[in-house]
């Protein structure tokens, strides 16, 4: 079984990704989150320093890409492609109201028609491998179907399937009787996508689908830095690799952000996934989040790392 590290933006930048890489391992696939074309083809400082080789080292590092225009894509695997990468992926899934207003990823799913000329442009002109992170459908599940036959045309590396709507979010249970389909159906290499929080969510998913050789981890990695190693080898999260984890990522955030509410800002917005993993976590997630300056964050976690467990 292949493990992969959702994309997640503005959480799994390659600061992220380089200490998790570190500290627990066991991926094999870490996905850049989405690169978003501008006219100029130029990449965003953010941008640049996610896709640079230096900043994903010991990993093997996948780019995105959120555009629906075929153009954009092919000019940005361009410039990926001087990075070394031989393979993108494309952001069919991203639930975001800014980003479905504009067409893009999983607002893309409602024009069927033009997402199949999209990929046949892509197609007819690419030279790297590319995957596809999806899913189901805009509204209904039903939409699937269709989007099945467009995928079923195009040499996918892999089709990524998160079983929900867009217009579920990550509320409702995922679609596992859509992902079915995809399994039974697809003529492309399928990989599983959501609600994996723990080892149980694992072996529910690999034993409804026996042939699935992939399956990729998003919230489950935030809430849980561990999950991935305990899958494999069920070595269970300790206090110990936990505080040198975060004490890693955040003395890294120090270095290269500016100002204490920036780097602040990054680590909170860790702790709303990892504050649970703890006992009593509460009081001492409410002190963290409202922490304004590094020594009252740096109090708080001291404290809820000396008097709570790991549940």
């Amino acid at each position: 079984m292949e493990l992969y590290m959702a994309p997640l933006e503005g959480i799994t930048g390659h600061v992220f990704r380089s200490t998790f890489c570190e500290c627990f391992g066991n991926v094999d696939k870490y996905f850049i989150p989405f690169i978003k074309p501008n006219q100029k083809g130029h990449l965003s400082s953010r941008e640049r320093q996610d896709v640079l080789p230096e900043n994903n080292v010991g990993m093997y590092a996948v780019p995105q890409i959120l555009t629906k225009s075929s153009e954009d894509f092919l000019r940005t695997v361009h410039k990926l492609k001087q990075y070394g990468y031989k393979e993108v992926n494309f952001n069919l899934g991203c639930p975001s109201k800014t980003v479905i207003s504009k067409g893009r990823g999983a607002g893309f799913l409602s024009y069927p028609e033009e997402l199949d000329h999209f990929l046949y442009e892509v197609f007819a002109n690419v030279d790297v491998a590319v995957s596809i992170k999806t899913r189901i459908g805009r509204e209904r599940p039903e939409e699937f179907e269709r989007l099945l036959e467009i995928y079923n045309k195009y040499p996918l590396k892999e089709l990524i399937i998160h079983p929900r709507v867009q217009k579920d979010f990550y509320a409702n249970r995922p679609r596992l009787d859509a992902f079915a389909g995809a399994v039974e159906n697809s003529r492309n290499p399928v990989c599983y996508n959501g609600d994996i929080f723990s080892v149980e969510d694992y072996e529910r998913v690999t034993e409804a689908f026996p042939s699935v050789e992939r399956v990729m981890l998003g919230r489950g990695l935030l809430k849980n830095p561990g999950l991935a190693r305990q899958i494999r080898t069920r070595q269970t999260l300790d206090k110990r690799t936990l505080r040198a984890f975060h004490d890693r990522l955040y003395g890294r955030y120090a270095e290269i952000l500016s100002g204490e509410k920036t780097i602040l800002f990054k680590m909170k917005e860790l702790w709303s996934f990892l504050a649970p993993i703890f006992t009593d976590y509460e009081k001492y997630a409410k002190k963290i989040n409202k922490a304004q300056r590094c020594k009252a964050y740096e109090e708080a976690v001291d404290k809820l790392f000396a008097e709570q467990e790991i549940g």
